[in-house]
């Protein structure tokens, strides 16, 4: 998953850093700010030189996340394909390829904080509603141009089909959250977006090599 490159990172990429594992982890309720600041090895007098809160903390890691992910995404191989169904197809592979590890490395950031806060905190909320929406758009232009190219055999929004996407990766991050066993949990997430690519390529009236409906 995408990570900070910068040699030197100072306080308050410290802390971003270390919340993005940690919320993934035990999620963002239960984080304190002592915690936070001793993962990081910074002190608390850091912290909140940074943020006034662990709300605005919250926010700034959701709005960190979104800018992570939108450069980690657009620079991913999948673009180069030169057909924009390839391109939907790759994205939806490259995300298959990124379920590796532990629960908690490839699980999202925003998806996990937004099911603790979404009553709670409307800031965060709005701020993880926004990185989400705002990576669902990154497919649109692929679909529509697919579906200029394959005419889907019924009435899509290209738009609504980049949403359901993301429905389908967080419900098998929670899936798999659910076994609290890697591997387990790996092969139910894998299982999820193998349902996705068949559905898109049914959808837009795709075969397989050998003539049959994949």
């Amino acid at each position: 998953m995408p990570r900070n490159t910068e040699t030197k990172p100072d306080a308050r990429r410290k802390l971003l850093d270390s919340a993005r594992m940690k919320i993934r982890k035990t999620g963002f309720g239960s984080m304190t700010v002592d915690e936070l600041c001793k993962d990081a090895g910074v002190t608390k007098g850091a912290f909140f030189h940074h943020f006034k809160s662990k709300e605005e903390f919250g926010v700034a890691t959701a709005n960190n996340w979104d800018e992570l992910t939108s450069g980690f995404f657009k620079d991913a191989p999948y673009h180069t394909l030169a057909d924009p169904l390839e391109r939907f197809l790759g994205y939806i592979r490259f995300r298959r390829e990124l379920v590796t590890g532990d629960i908690y490395e490839f699980t999202c950031v925003v998806g996990t904080m937004v099911q603790e806060i979404f009553e709670t905190s409307s800031d965060i909320r709005d701020a993880c509603h926004e990185s989400m929406f705002n990576h669902a758009e990154l497919l649109v232009d692929d679909i529509e141009a697919a579906m200029n190219i394959y005419p889907p055999n019924t009435k899509i929004d290209a738009h609504s089909l980049a949403l359901h996407t993301q429905a389908v990766f967080q419900g098998a991050f929670v899936l798999a959250k659910s076994t609290n066993n890697a591997a387990k949990a790996r092969e139910i997430a894998w299982e999820m977006i193998d349902h996705l690519e068949r559905y898109v390529l049914l959808l837009f009236g795709q075969t397989t090599n050998d003539g049959g409906k994949k």
